[in-house]
C-alpha cells in the first residue's frame, strides 16, 4: 500500500488549516462584521484572545493575504486591520457553515446518545 500525503487524500485540507486554525474564524468574522480595527479593538471583541496570541494570528493572516494590515505615522503610532478582498472570499464559505449551524443542536444530541451507549459498555 502506497502512502498519500494529507493534501493528496483530501485536497481541502490546506484550507482547513489555514482558515480553521484557532482564532483565525474569530478574528475574520470580526473584521468582516465590523470593518477596519484597530488591534486594541479586535482584542476588546474577542475577549478570550491574548495579545500575544492575537499578534501571531493576526501577522499569519496577513501573510496568507486574508488581513491587511495599515500602518499610520502619526504620533502616536496608529495601525488598523482589515479583512482584504481575499478574506472577503471566504463569505460564502462562512454563510453555508453559518447555515449549517442549525445542526449543532443535533449534534448534541447524537453526542449524549453516543456517551450513554458507552456508559453501558
Amino acid at each position: 500500500m502506497t502512502e498519500t500525503t494529507p493534501e493528496l487524500a483530501c485536497p481541502i485540507a490546506p484550507v482547513v488549516d489555514i482558515v480553521f486554525s484557532r482564532w483565525t474564524t474569530p478574528i475574520l468574522w470580526t473584521l468582516h462584521e465590523y470593518g477596519r480595527q484597530r488591534f486594541v479593538e479586535l482584542q476588546r471583541r474577542i475577549a478570550t484572545i491574548t495579545p500575544k496570541v492575537l499578534t501571531q494570528r493576526l501577522r499569519q493572516l496577513e501573510r496568507d493575504g486574508l488581513v491587511v494590515r495599515t500602518y499610520h505615522a502619526e504620533v502616536p503610532p496608529r495601525v488598523e486591520y482589515e479583512i482584504s478582498e481575499l478574506g472577503r472570499s471566504l463569505g460564502p464559505l462562512f454563510a453555508t457553515l453559518a447555515e449549517w449551524s442549525g445542526n449543532l443542536g443535533k449534534v448534541e444530541e447524537a453526542r449524549h446518545a453516543y456517551d450513554e451507549r458507552d456508559a453501558v459498555r
